[in-house]
């Protein structure tokens, strides 16, 4: 019996293998392989056994693009997570049940336009002669500075874009937290703030360590909102791959570039989900 319930549980989960080995885990093996290869003086891919496209990585000014790109996305997860907290606590603490399915709806609802077209309505607000430069010269700014095309435009742009992410994850958290928690911390003498620093940030500790992950991750390969909103005036880590596979053709060394980048978020990853929880808990 255990033989025959052991088969069939292999059999249930063989479309899940087949479509993680297809989708995921084959992609994967074939950046490995291209970014052992080298381009010809054609633009084609030429295979090979060789660590050049890591080494020129590391040795080259690429790593200023890397540096950039993990400034932009821990201040974009660390600006989430001061505005999506407290957001997250109000929609879990303080709006009603009836009402907080219609915020959640609220909350997800711009998610489901392109955030292309989000992005090009910022731009409309923070041109010169947009609704943001009108609105401070109706109220008595003369010269109002300019934003649009600057690197508080892009941490502008993707807190905007990826704050949802956080919030969501967190709020999730904070909606299964035991209230009565808060109010034994509060008659045991400690402050509000005491209370959330030792009850609420613990227990809800999961859903910051997911909310970190979904905004990190994608916000460190983005180059769509950096190129928009900053004018592609900086090379970030993601416009350096699209760079190389779509303009230079050099499919090797964005390969590498990827693998590289790929390392980065999976060992951080790794790295805060082992021992994260675990110093937050001590």
């Amino acid at each position: 019996m255990t033989n025959r319930a052991n088969l069939k549980s292999m059999w249930t989960l063989l479309p899940a293998g087949i479509w993680l080995s297809g989708f995921m885990i084959l992609p994967l093996i074939i950046i490995a392989v291209f970014s052992l290869g080298h381009r010809t003086e054609l633009g084609t891919f030429a295979p090979g056994l060789s660590l050049d496209n890591y080494l020129r990585f590391f040795q080259g000014p690429y790593l200023n693009c890397l540096w950039r790109s993990l400034g932009l996305s821990f201040s974009t997860t660390s600006l989430c997570l001061l505005l999506g907290f407290p957001v997250a606590a109000w929609l879990a603490f303080s709006v009603p049940k009836a009402k907080q399915n219609l915020c959640m709806v609220l909350l997800t609802v711009p998610l489901s336009i392109s955030f292309l077209l989000r992005l090009y309505a910022w731009i409309t607000i923070l041109r010169p002669t947009g609704l943001a430069s009108n609105f401070m010269q109706a109220m008595g700014v003369a010269e109002p500075p300019v934003i649009l095309y600057t690197q508080w435009a892009v941490l502008l742009g993707m807190v905007y874009n990826y704050v949802p992410y956080m919030i969501l994850p967190l709020y999730a958290a904070l909606e299964k937290l035991d209230l009565r928690l808060v109010e034994a911390a509060r008659d045991l003498g400690a402050t509000g703030f005491q209370s959330v620093c030792k009850v609420v940030i613990p227990l809800s500790f999961r859903g910051i360590v997911a909310g970190i992950i979904m905004v990190f991750v994608p916000s460190l390969g983005d180059y769509v909102t950096p190129d928009l909103m900053g004018g592609a005036k900086n090379m970030y880590i993601g416009s350096l791959v699209q760079n190389q596979y779509l303009a230079v053709r050099d499919w090797a060394f964005g390969s590498a570039v990827s693998s590289i980048l790929l390392i980065i978020v999976a060992a951080g990853v790794w790295l805060y989900l082992k021992y994260g929880e675990k110093s937050a808990v001590v």
